[in-house]
C-alpha cells in the first residue's frame, strides 16, 4: 500500500517524544540506522524494513505544518491496542478527536480512535479484520 509516510516537524524532541508513546503500544520501535536526511526518527515493525513512519524537520528548511485533510492511520492488531495508542496519544500531548469505538459507518468491525497530535496533525488507529 504505501513505503513510508513522513510527516515534518516543529518541535523535533517533542514530536519524537509523542510518538515513542503513541507508536510503542501498537507493536512499532524506534529505527537506530535513521542517517539520511534532516534530523528526525523513524518506526517501523520489528523484524520488517517496510513500511516505516518517520517524524523529520522539513527538507526543505520552512516550518512544519500540519495538512488540511490528511489523516495518518496506523492499524491495530486489537481493539485494546487501538485504545492503549489513543490513551498515550491524549495524555501525551495530543488532543482527542474521537474516543475509541466501533464506527459502522466504514465497516461492520473498524474499531478506531481519532487524535491529534501536538503540532496538530491528525492520527486514526483502527482495528478491523484483515489490518493486521
Amino acid at each position: 500500500m504505501f513505503s513510508h509516510i513522513q510527516i515534518g516537524a516543529r518541535n523535533l524532541d517533542a514530536m519524537i517524544a509523542f510518538y515513542d508513546a503513541v507508536l510503542t503500544p501498537l507493536g512499532l520501535v524506534r529505527m537506530t540506522d535513521h542517517d539520511d536526511g534532516p534530523a528526525g526518527a523513524g518506526w517501523h515493525l520489528p523484524g520488517q524494513s517496510w513500511p516505516q513512519f518517520f517524524v523529520q524537520l522539513p527538507f526543505n528548511g520552512l516550518p512544519a505544518t500540519s495538512g488540511n485533510g490528511v489523516q495518518v492511520s496506523f492499524a491495530a492488531s486489537s481493539q485494546d491496542q487501538v485504545r492503549a495508542a489513543w490513551q498515550a496519544a491524549t495524555t501525551s500531548g495530543g488532543t482527542d478527536e474521537g474516543a475509541p469505538g466501533l464506527r459502522p459507518q466504514y465497516s461492520a468491525d473498524f474499531f478506531g480512535a481519532y487524535c491529534r497530535d501536538p503540532e496538530g496533525n491528525k492520527l486514526c488507529f483502527v482495528h478491523a479484520e484483515g489490518l493486521d
